[in-house]
């Protein structure tokens, strides 16, 4: 066993990347491991890896539309007029405060595909109101790792669908045909374990605590009084509004961020002459992310190839004593091969190569495979240092510089949300 291709690639891309080895290299490095591992010929190798990433190629375009989207309206006011719509209903009331952020900010997945983008510019301002409540910004942490979590694992709108689309892709690609509302049906079950964690991290970060005020702080508060709705406004808007009623109609994300897009620009939200400048920015944003899902789509090809997975499995399969260890053994491995990566996006190839084998040898039902992917899949997305769901909120609550990336956003996601999706995720799985 010490010599399977997929262990062995597998153990270095996890080992690289929780190095903080680049991502992307590590993946490559690893299929190349898996490579000489195997009896696949150099060429042949490549040809799968190119043919395995064209398989996300949607996916990818998807992204960098919606980031186009994200920085059209990350140059607007839309989330500064929300920001003093929330600051005006919930200044003084400490809990409500904390669910209203992770409320609002959901809606960054699916209703304004926005993903991170809004966080920069929405909590800024918001800190000096925290200090004022002394609201303990490990408990703000986790309410934005929530909501940039939980929507995209749990409805089929927006990044979701996406999620969505790669695991039904993957899933034929290892012969098993589902359609989105097979998944839809049983993906929401992913949302309890996460709500479940958010009120236990509420409750535990419920002490006062206070936070050294600076001039940053009350500087960019002052910024953002007061903004207007211009035609920019509006415009922006409107392609939000038509990106989302098209992806509902059509289920089909890159034709409903195109059109949103094509609406932005014949309505002025995204002005002409700065047409460049705004799908630079779009790229620049999600097109990294979008790369490592080509990459880690063309990483799943090649370790399918190997040969490796049925000797992997069978090992697993005689590991795992049945369901409940089997369940144990899929989601702890996702829970380190997503925190290497740091994308649950760019697990799901990579995993669904060996659970579906896995999970038919143990006699789990499709929906329970689709489950333990699923949930694999995004089980360290939350405590990963590498993650948009923690870099994000560090980017607002760090404004200040009284935040620290790793023990107040990583290690508190990490724990309460991280461990609900286990033991919640083994128990429905079990069962389903």
């Amino acid at each position: 066993m010490l010599t399977n291709p997929v262990l062995v690639s597998i153990i270095v891309m996890m080992a690289l990347c929780l190095l903080r080895c680049n991502v992307m290299l590590s993946i490559l490095i690893s299929a190349m491991i898996a490579t000489f591992l195997s009896s696949i010929p150099l060429d042949k190798a490549l040809s799968l890896f190119i043919d395995g990433m064209g398989g996300n190629l949607e996916t990818a375009l998807s992204y960098i539309l919606l980031g186009v989207i994200a920085t059209a309206i990350s140059k607007t006011n839309l989330t500064t007029i929300l920001v003093n719509f929330v600051a005006s209903i919930i200044t003084g009331k400490k809990y409500i405060f904390i669910f209203s952020i992770a409320f609002f900010s959901c809606f960054s997945q699916n209703l304004i595909p926005v993903h991170i983008a809004f966080i920069p510019i929405l909590i800024p301002p918001l800190l000096s109101v925290m200090n004022r409540l002394k609201i303990d910004r490990r408990a703000v942490a986790c309410a934005l790792t929530f909501a940039l979590q939980t929507p995209y694992i749990s409805l089929p709108l927006g990044f979701g669908l996406i999620f969505f689309g790669l695991i039904q892709k993957e899933l034929q690609h290892n012969g098993i045909n589902v359609a989105i509302s097979d998944i839809g049906s049983v993906m929401w079950l992913s949302a309890i374990p996460m709500i479940f964690g958010l009120i236990l991290a509420v409750w535990y970060f419920r002490k006062p605590r206070e936070y050294k005020q600076n001039n940053q702080t009350e500087n960019e508060k002052m910024n953002y009084e007061k903004p207007k709705m211009t035609y920019k406004e509006f415009g922006v808007l409107i392609g939000v509004t038509a990106t989302f009623i098209v992806q509902l109609l059509s289920s089909s994300m890159p034709l409903a961020a195109l059109i949103g897009i094509i609406a932005m620009i014949l309505t002025g939200g995204i002005e002409y002459k700065k047409m460049d400048e705004t799908f630079n920015g779009g790229v620049h944003m999600m097109g990294f992310i979008a790369f490592i899902m080509l990459v880690a789509a063309g990483y799943g090809a090649v370790i399918r190839e190997t040969g490796g997975i049925n000797e992997l499995v069978n090992l697993a399969a005689s590991f795992s004593s049945g369901k409940l260890g089997g369940a144990i053994l899929m989601l702890v491995i996702g829970l380190f091969v997503t925190m290497g990566i740091g994308t649950s996006f760019g697990t799901i190839p990579i995993i669904a190569a060996i659970y579906c084998p896995l999970a038919s040898t143990l006699g789990f039902s499709i929906p329970a495979t689709i489950l333990l992917i699923g949930i694999a899949a995004a089980v360290g997305d939350a405590g990963s240092p590498a993650s948009d769901s923690t870099l994000g909120p560090t980017s607002g609550l760090n404004a200040d510089g009284n935040h620290n990336h790793v023990w107040d956003t990583c290690v508190p996601t990490f724990i309460f949300f991280n461990i609900p999706l286990i033991v919640f995720g083994v128990i429905f799985a079990v069962f389903l």
